[in-house]
């Protein structure tokens, strides 16, 4: 089967009601793309995996479920097998290898867009303006967007051979075209210092 956005998003939307997860699957999405583009790798099918990575959470909102139980709706979808992987080896409590540039880099992308998109909430110019260091900040405050696994974010950047600043570099820029879909403010372009 070809692995189309229109055809991710129909499966994301058939599962998924909440907006904040809805969100969530297309800022990742979006940070994904951005390193598949940067990389010269397969845009669309980076996109698919990243916009499905948790397209089974609502229905499955426990590690003992989650992404586990999703994987053979997927596959009954009729997703390839290198889908399914990445998606199942996203999740930290599985333990499985993340062995491909795809899968290293949405686990890189997972926490990080979330905590990313959180930072934009907060501030009345949402992404435009926002620094890795006033991430680097709010990475700090253990109070703030306190679901996003802070281990996570480091080790995520770590695994695709990046500073954890040029990283949230990149995972603004790859936000800000997506801001008002993620509803934040219009920005006018890339990320500064």
């Amino acid at each position: 089967m070809e692995v189309t956005r229109d055809r991710a998003w129909a499966t994301l939307t058939r599962h998924t009601t909440s907006e904040s997860l809805l969100r969530h699957a297309m800022a990742v999405e979006a940070s994904v793309r951005w390193y598949a583009r940067a990389a010269g790798e397969d845009e669309e099918f980076w996109g698919c995996t990243a916009l499905l990575h948790d397209f089974d959470y609502e229905i499955h909102p426990t590690l003992d479920r989650h992404p586990q139980e999703g994987a053979p709706l997927l596959r009954e979808e009729g997703y390839p097998e290198e889908l399914v992987e990445a998606v199942l080896s996203h999740a930290e409590h599985l333990g499985l290898p993340r062995d491909t540039p795809l899968k290293r880099t949405l686990f890189a992308c997972d926490e990080l867009s979330g905590f990313v998109h959180a930072c934009g909430l907060v501030r009345p110019t949402g992404l435009e303006g926002l620094t890795p260091k006033s991430v680097r900040k709010k990475l700090r405050q253990p109070s703030f967007a306190a679901g996003v696994h802070r281990e996570e974010v480091a080790a995520g950047a770590e695994l695709i051979g990046l500073t954890l600043d040029e990283h949230i570099t990149n995972v603004i820029a790859a936000l800000q075209p997506i801001a008002p879909q993620l509803g934040l403010p219009a920005t006018g372009g890339g990320a500064t210092g």
